[in-house]
């Protein structure tokens, strides 16, 4: 049946080709995530796979499987692309007010969160080599790391690791010899431990949702000390594509003062969501000038045991649609 499908499709039964390969668009495009660490690159590069594998159907000789030619072409593309946006850094966004001196500059400013609504339907099982389980690679720690790599480390280790493709299947994708391939998996391991202890790596709470909920009260207070008791000593506050992170409670304290006193007698929503497996809100600030309140930023905790260990606030506000948030909210009455 599937070979019938597949002549139809190199034919030129556009029908045929959904049929082969929509069962791979979700998890490929994850797999484009992970590599480009932004949302709206890897569903672009999902369809310009898609296409080159429209293309090149006629081609196909079946020496691997589909699934595995469809992770080629769609890893290439991110090579690419990688090389490309190495040339053009995203401009940095210019803050709305005076923020303090921050800790330090962070060199990843292009990552985005990735929909919770969507991990559940994108993630194959693993193979049985991959090191990785499905919830740790997508985490920010994780994604953030891999943005740290090179294009090809990363793309190996995700390939390896978390995919679990044999060696020798890893090699063939890449265009690269078994040898090289466990060269650039060592290096990238190494690697991606010692960024990631640089993020942060989630350590689940005994209730996440209580922790997020106590979070989002003293939030929508303004409450500075509230938000700053839970988090850890070592807790960080970044806000891409801003460079800006802000480490500590008394750097952090610093900029939530400085920020809360920007928003003044306007009031902040939170809408609770879910993003790369971690509790999330969409944030919104009423309008100065209308009845609503748009959006601020959509806000990424990461607990570490009973506490937060990083917040990360993403000021992309037209990514708010992927997660089931609307583009604003009747403004709330002014506070008592």
């Amino acid at each position: 049946m599937q070979q019938t499908t597949l002549e139809r499709a190199c034919a030129g039964d556009e029908s045929a080709f959904r049929i082969l390969t929509d069962p791979y668009r979700r998890e490929l495009e994850l797999h484009c995530y992970r590599l480009l660490g932004s949302l709206t690159d890897a569903e672009d590069m999902v369809q310009e796979t898609l296409l080159a594998a429209w293309r090149g159907l006629p081609g196909f000789q079946q020496r691997s499987s589909l699934r595995s030619w469809l992770y080629r072409i769609a890893t290439n593309r991110c090579l690419n692309a990688l090389r490309d946006a190495r040339r053009r850094m995203p401009p940095e966004p210019v803050p709305p007010f005076s923020p303090p001196e921050p800790t330090r500059r962070d060199e990843v400013r292009w990552l985005q969160p990735y929909p919770d609504s969507k991990l559940d339907i994108a993630d194959p099982a693993p193979g049985p080599e991959a090191r990785y389980t499905a919830t740790e690679a997508v985490e920010l720690a994780f994604v953030m790391g891999l943005q740290r790599l090179s294009p090809r480390q990363a793309a190996t280790l995700v390939l390896r690791d978390v995919l679990g493709f044999p060696v020798a299947e890893v090699a063939d994708l890449l265009g690269d010899t078994p040898t090289v391939v466990k060269g650039q998996l060592q290096r990238a391991r190494a690697s991606l431990d010692r960024h990631r202890g640089r993020t942060i790596p989630r350590r689940a709470a005994p209730d996440e949702y209580d922790l997020a909920r106590r979070f989002a009260s003293a939030y929508l207070s303004g409450d500075v000390d509230g938000v700053i008791a839970l988090l850890t000593d070592d807790a960080w506050l970044s806000m891409p594509p801003a460079p800006h992170e802000y480490q500590g409670p008394a750097a952090i304290a610093e900029f939530l003062s400085a920020s809360f006193a920007y928003s003044g007698e306007r009031r902040i929503h939170l809408v609770p969501t879910g993003a790369n497996g971690l509790p999330a809100f969409g944030a919104y600030l009423d309008d100065a000038l209308r009845p609503v309140a748009t959006p601020a930023g959509l806000i990424v905790l990461t607990p570490a045991g009973n506490r937060i260990g990083r917040i990360t606030r993403f000021h992309l506000d037209a990514l708010y649609p992927r997660f089931g948030l609307p583009d604003r909210l009747p403004a709330g009455p002014p506070p008592a």
